[in-house]
């Protein structure tokens, strides 16, 4: 048999009440004398034993107790800021402190369930004052005030008696006593297979040694619960992962049994469907994580806001806050800089439970050395060579178009990406070329705007547009202008690649420009079209704004669209139609191109065109309909600048007036959607080449203008007078192929023949 000494605090706390907390365990009692309070908790430690084969670890050999006056200064604080109080406390600490076998020591703060190892007993003080201080300094000035009251404490002693063979690691059965963390979490660190399956490069915290080591101090040292904070791509995860695994191997070196589970957040309640069934989950995993010695790795930190019950004040965060602040759980998790403001706003108690690890942004030094790395890993390890010019492109290409992500988290998802599609490729060498197709598919960028090789044609730029969009100069000419500023690199990085208003009546070309710019400047290759549509007139009340941008855990329409494509083209149609509070809404992301949610997501928008139409003006217009060279560019602007604050006309880049259309307008447009029909599968399966006479395109000018709205029913005429009778001709002559097919327009009606 083996005894295992426990450290017994205790508190006379009455004529006929002793309050005893177990020194090392969460176990505390309270009971009429020192005898029942032994005699409960020693009950509490055998059921353990004798049910899981457990028992706490308390590694000192013959513990000691002093009292410490610690002085403080009580702060109040509020959003506004902190509060220092004008006079010092004194508040008596007990602390149980003492050597351990491994011939170190180690020191407990019963008050705050929290420990720490030492390795020379002339430390003692400093360290014990470090920590003391920063625990009561997250104390209210009321919370303080509690800790006079306590009356003098006293040190005793509870034996447990264990069986040495009967000894096991919690890792030998958690499959039979962990039921709720291995349903709902991982065991982490994953197996080298299992990681090298997961990932190209090794995850390695390159440059952040130091770091990692913060958090090891903090984690098994120290005691303490973690949030690593930074910028998208710094290399959060990484510096997490390799303390995990550094701390791993220390527990099964030393025997420490220290465990470590993945989670994300939204498993915690995905099961539960009673009221109160994801707060016992919450307490269950509590309870198997102090058996199991775990700490609880939260993936995703920030969505404990928003787990559990309608708002902050009911999330799971807010549920463990308590259990945070007794010791009784242990969290460790990651947030950027706006997530971190954002909790500590609507949930500030549960980030005092937390230490901060900060990691800044690498210098471009570092940077590039990590780029080095990951080419000789590749090189050596999966015998594909990154070419130095290559990796130089790459660079600089991140650098430019994604200026929200951080190095080297964006280098090396990409160059992963790209070793990936080099292994399924079979090809030894990843070069420039290979590179530039690669960001190509994923952002649908031309090599145009990828290569400073390639110089643009101003000849084929108008071309294009020209052959898209029919009567509106003005309007080309300002495409134009901006597919030149982005192709020089002079656009402004930290704003949207531009910010347009269209106004003009409808059916004149508004949407169809729009559509020409997305396909020019993202449409390379993409399945999905570059353009995002957005109705705006479905946003006209005030309580809709959270459908449009999001509310709560629910995710907008603009924010859900935009993350699933941010290089795109953002077509906000009839925009005056929205209720005001929307127009409020977009003004950071026309000024900034951010979008920042309550919990401090960002959405960004600096690879995105922001179009909106409006028709705003078009009923002042001096003509309707076929308007011969009327400027109407007046009318726009001042219906524009009486309809819209000033504020939220100031960040548009651009108003483009479009014109009414004229008589030969009509006609061009009638003419390009006819020739489009030649495109279709019916006609090209068969080789039929259609030939259409001036009379069809003149009664298409007359049955498919309108003028309220203005050339966009030319389509359905087209459908209903000329692509119908065509379907309805082929299908009588079956065999017709390698012709042409004569349309004409004779005595109201439609005429067909082959030769």
């Amino acid at each position: 048999m083996q005894v295992i000494n426990y450290p017994l605090l205790y508190y006379p706390i009455g004529e006929q009440a002793v309050l005893g907390m177990l020194v090392g365990t969460d176990y505390k009692m309270v009971e009429a004398d020192l005898k029942s309070v032994r005699m409960g908790l020693l009950q509490f430690l055998q059921k353990d034993y004798k049910k899981y084969d457990y028992y706490p670890i308390v590694e000192i050999t013959s513990p000691k107790l002093k009292i410490l006056e610690i002085n403080i200064r009580p702060k109040y604080r509020d959003q506004s800021g902190v509060y220092p109080s004008s006079s010092n406390l004194k508040i008596p600490v007990p602390i149980i402190y003492g050597a351990t076998e491994n011939n170190y020591f180690e020191c407990y703060l019963p008050l705050f369930n929290e420990s720490f190892y030492y390795y020379d007993s002339k430390q003692f003080n400093s360290l014990v004052n470090y920590f003391a201080t920063n625990l009561l300094n997250q104390y209210t000035p009321e919370e303080l005030h509690q800790f006079l009251v306590y009356p003098t404490p006293a040190l005793d002693i509870i034996s447990l008696r264990v069986k040495k063979d009967r000894e096991t690691h919690w890792y030998q059965h958690t499959a039979r006593d962990f039921e709720l963390l291995n349903r709902l979490c991982e065991p982490y660190p994953y197996s080298k297979a299992i990681r090298k399956s997961m990932n190209t490069f090794p995850e390695a915290a390159w440059e952040l040694e130091g770091k990692v080591n913060l958090v090891v101090e903090k984690l098994l040292y120290q005691g303490a619960n973690v949030i690593v904070v930074g910028k998208h791509g710094v290399g959060k995860s990484a510096v997490l992962k390799q303390a995990i695994r550094k701390i791993d191997t220390l527990s099964r070196k030393n025997n420490y049994n220290r465990t470590f589970w993945r989670i994300q957040a939204q498993r915690i309640t995905a099961s539960s469907k009673y009221l109160g069934e994801w707060q016992q989950a919450c307490e269950d995993l509590v309870e198997e994580l102090s058996l199991a010695n775990g700490i609880l790795w939260v993936t995703d930190m920030i969505r404990l806001l928003q787990t559990g019950g309608e708002g902050a004040e009911d999330s799971v965060a807010a549920f463990w806050s308590s259990f945070l602040q007794e010791g009784r759980l242990r969290l460790i998790g990651e947030l950027t800089v706006q997530e971190l403001e954002s909790m500590r706003r609507m949930l500030p108690n549960f980030v005092q439970s937390f230490q901060i690890v900060q990691i800044d942004e690498l210098p471009e030094k570092k940077i590039h050395a990590i780029l080095d790395k990951i080419a000789e890993f590749s090189n050596e390890q999966l015998k594909i060579n990154i070419e130095g010019n290559a990796m130089q492109l790459a660079y600089r290409l991140l650098l430019r178009y994604f200026p929200y992500e951080s190095f080297p988290g964006k280098a090396i998802k990409f160059l992963g990406q790209c070793v990936s599609e080099a292994a399924i490729t079979q090809s030894s060498s990843i070069d420039k070329n290979a590179v530039i197709e690669h960001f190509i598919k994923q952002t649908g960028l031309p090599a145009l705007f990828l290569r400073d090789d390639l110089l643009l044609d101003n000849t084929n730029l108008q071309q294009f547009f020209q052959s898209r969009i029919i009567g509106q100069d003005q309007a080309i000419n300002k495409l134009t202008g901006i597919i030149k500023i982005f192709k020089a690199g002079l656009n402004n990085p930290y704003k949207p690649i531009a910010t347009l208003l269209f106004a003009g009546p409808t059916g004149v070309g508004k949407t169809a420009s729009a559509k020409a710019l997305a396909d020019y400047f993202f449409g390379e290759g993409q399945k999905k079209t570059p353009l995002i549509r957005i109705d705006m007139s479905e946003f006209q009340h005030p309580s809709q704004i959270s459908r449009f941008i999001g509310a709560g855990r629910e995710v907008g329409q603009l924010v859900q669209d935009i993350r699933e494509r941010p290089f795109s083209v953002l077509l906000l149609d009839e925009v005056e139609k929205a209720n005001p509070a929307i127009f409020d809404a977009l003004l950071t992301v026309l000024d900034e191109g951010m979008l920042v949610d309550a919990f401090g997501r960002v959405t960004n928008f600096r690879n995105t065109i922001i179009i909106m139409t409006t028709n705003l003006g078009a009923s002042n217009r001096n003509s309707i309909g076929f308007a011969e060279n009327g400027d109407e560019e007046a009318n726009y602007l001042s219906a524009i600048g009486r309809y819209f604050r000033p504020e939220f006309v100031n960040r548009i880049d651009s108003i483009v007036p479009f014109n009414s259309l004229t008589r030969g307008v009509v006609e061009q447009i009638a003419r390009k959607e006819l020739l489009e029909l030649q495109k279709r599968e019916g006609i090209q399966k068969r080789r039929i080449e259609l030939q259409f006479s001036d009379a069809v395109v003149e009664f298409l000018m007359q049955v498919g203008f309108d003028e309220r709205y203005g050339a966009r029913p030319l389509q359905r005429a087209i459908e209903q007078q000329i692509v119908a009778p065509i379907a309805a001709w082929l299908l009588d002559h079956t065999k017709l192929k390698n012709k042409i097919l004569k349309v004409d327009y004779l005595k109201e009606k439609i005429l067909l023949s082959s030769k």
